[in-house]
């Protein structure tokens, strides 16, 4: 059994940055750093013993991005597969091919687990707190950066449910995916409507004797091709690099018109979603399991490739039902409209645990942090925490777009310092000036459930945050970095 102690760094060992995490934000942090700043050292600590974050951590079946590849992937080392909806596994493996090819992957340091991060002003450095195999280290550094994504990694969101313990067979979260469950000739009820669940619900048909998605309000679904005809075709005949310049744009420029049609006309979008329903399951009685009651993108959309959802239902392998749970029983789920469920598996696809920061706290000058008082800068740092970023993607659009614009800004941040021998950056939110709102106008569970904990956003620029990659384009790329939001020591 390992003993809990403390090895203190040499102080002379400090670290020019820090990132924390090695997922997609986390590689992409790393090439950035290390491109535009080659003269800053940087390392990135990775609580698992995996690169990948979310791409390794979810194992369950048929687990695909919900976004393209062509803006899910790095501009800097392009998507190459022909399905622009990509698997998860083929996924991780491109993440560990990049950093591989950048030399990112020899930065990473395995099994370190932040705890805590505390900044200090005499010192002009963050000393972080760091588990690695029972043991905890010190470590320091100038600018701390963390791409730890935004959920919990050791918990999704599993509600109770009356009874739960006398069902007989496993209840699994998607989550924590036993990859030795066997479900061949099994009934099995996914309780959930979204992105999960829509794409476990297909993949699980093939082998399972009846999959039921059990609901309790639909969402909106919409098939798209697994491939992308015109990326294909673009590839095929132009440079690699413009070719993807092209991709992107009219990918990110697609998603966007879909996202504000929704929002002025959320009608007209809701009639276009239902045709695209109503041509992938080839009949109209099914239409109460997919007529939400919230505006198309109040939520994430649910994107399915080449239709799977609908046509494992339309072949009778699944089925869709919505209702809510009365209680569980040993062979199944009795509704409260009198109706009951057999199954021998059941699968929470619930949702997520929104946790910020991987769940490490922050002390600057001694002084606790508490999220919910901070606001956020331009979506990349917090009022008043002195040397420090975060990469988070969009709601509405793909993950990587975002981050990889926030890692740009970190990096033009530390040039801009660095030339004009400036060696601390501290946003400072004027409160007179600026009204605050919350951080994320998203009607998804998840981000409901943490509201109260989470940061906020300002009413106006640069403390707004956009959910526009053409406005964070221009706010993070191309602004001055020196304004009178930023207080340079």
């Amino acid at each position: 059994m390992h003993t809990n102690t403390t090895n203190k760094l040499n102080m002379g060992n400090i670290t020019d940055v820090i990132i924390v995490g090695a997922g997609l934000s986390g590689i992409d942090a790393g090439y950035r750093i290390q491109t535009d700043c080659p003269n800053l050292s940087y390392t990135i600590f990775e609580g698992r013993k995996a690169i990948g974050g979310t791409w390794d951590l979810f194992k369950y079946p048929g687990i695909r991005s919900d976004s393209d590849m062509y803006t899910l992937g790095f501009p800097f080392y392009p998507w190459k597969n022909p399905k622009a909806i990509a698997d998860g596994p083929s996924i991780l493996s491109y993440i560990k091919e990049t950093a591989s090819h950048f030399g990112i992957d020899k930065k990473i340091q395995f099994n370190h687990r932040v705890k805590h991060a505390s900044w200090s002003d005499e010192k002009a450095l963050w000393t972080l707190q760091i588990e690695n195999e029972g043991s905890v280290k010190e470590f320091q550094c100038k600018f701390l950066f963390m791409t730890t994504g935004y959920y919990n990694y050791e918990a999704g969101y599993s509600p109770s449910f009356a009874q739960s313990d006398q069902f007989k067979g496993p209840i699994i979260h998607p989550q924590f995916w036993d990859e030795n469950l066997d479900y061949t000739d099994k009934k099995i009820v996914v309780i959930g409507s979204g992105a999960t669940a829509v794409t476990l619900v297909p993949e699980l048909a093939k082998k399972a004797k009846k999959v039921t998605m059990l609901q309790r309000s639909p969402s909106y679904i919409m098939a798209l091709p697994s491939e992308d005809l015109i990326a294909n075709f673009l590839n095929k005949y132009l440079p690699s690099k413009p070719a993807y310049q092209l991709i992107k744009w009219k990918n990110v420029l697609l998603s966007m018109f879909l996202f504000q049609y929704s929002q002025r006309w959320p009608e007209s979008m809701k009639k276009f979603i239902m045709k695209g329903v109503h041509r992938g399951l080839k009949t109209e009685e099914l239409d109460k399991h997919f007529q939400p009651t919230y505006k198309p993108w109040d939520q994430r959309l649910c994107l399915v490739p080449d239709g799977d959802f609908f046509k494992a239902i339309r072949r009778g392998d699944a089925d869709v039902v919505t209702d809510h749970i009365k209680e569980f029983t040993p062979n199944g789920i009795n509704l409260v409209s009198g109706e009951s469920l057999e199954a021998d598996i059941i699968v929470s696809a619930t949702g997520l645990k929104l946790q910020l920061l991987g769940g490490m706290t922050v002390e600057v000058n001694n002084e606790k942090i508490e999220p919910n008082t901070l606001h956020s800068y331009k979506g990349v740092m917090f009022s008043d925490v002195p040397n420090f970023a975060f990469a988070v993607g969009y709601t509405n659009a793909s993950w990587t777009l975002k981050c990889d614009l926030n890692c740009q800004f970190v990096t033009r941040m530390l040039n801009f310092m660095k030339e004009n021998d400036k060696t601390v950056v501290v946003p400072r939110f004027d409160d007179t000036k600026y009204g605050s709102e919350p951080l994320l106008d998203f009607d998804a569970g998840y981000v409901k459930r943490a509201l109260d904990h989470l940061p906020k956003q300002g009413s106006e620029k640069p403390w707004k945050v956009h959910q526009n990659y053409i406005k964070d384009t221009i706010s993070l790329k191309l602004d001055k970095i020196n304004n009178t939001n930023l207080e340079f020591k």
